[in-house]
């Protein structure tokens, strides 16, 4: 199953005011933004980087922002809370093998963190792709898989 974003309504998506420590780790993202898509860079080439999350029950990710095309897997099921950059915060479930693309103009951008509301692992696979309407953000030192000696 291949959709965007756009192809599957949230099944709960408010604008109410966030927590305050999520707040400050936007505006946090804001004037440092995080190019770290996913948990773990599995794997990088010059068109490609391949993510991985894994976050357990009650686990989440912080915020960061994507700015170049891509994908993601949902490798297990699960149920997850997304706080946006819109000001909205998105609770989705997620089956197996669903796949989202996301496509991103010049300029464009979204930020979000997503936070696992289930009681087992959550865990996705995302790739993105290099050669996008927006250049590569750099990555942070000691991000990138160290080659086998």
């Amino acid at each position: 199953m291949s959709l965007s974003m756009l192809d599957k309504a949230a099944e709960k998506k408010d604008k109410s005011q966030w927590p305050a420590e999520i707040a400050a780790e936007f505006a946090r993202e804001v004037n440092n933004p995080n190019p770290c898509v996913g948990s773990t860079l599995l794997s990088e080439t010059e068109r490609t980087r391949v993510w991985i999350i894994r976050l357990a029950p009650g686990e989440r990710i912080g915020f960061h922002r994507h700015v170049l095309d891509y994908f993601w897997t949902a490798v297990s099921g699960g149920r997850g809370r997304q706080h946006v950059h819109d000001g909205s915060t998105i609770e989705n479930s997620y089956q197996p093998g669903e796949t989202r693309h996301e496509t991103y103009g010049k300029g464009e951008f979204k930020v979000h963190d997503l936070e696992n509301l289930g009681d087992r692992e959550l865990v996705f696979m995302t790739v993105e792709f290099k050669d996008s309407a927006n250049k590569p953000m750099p990555l942070p030192e000691g991000v990138r898989p160290q080659a086998a000696a």
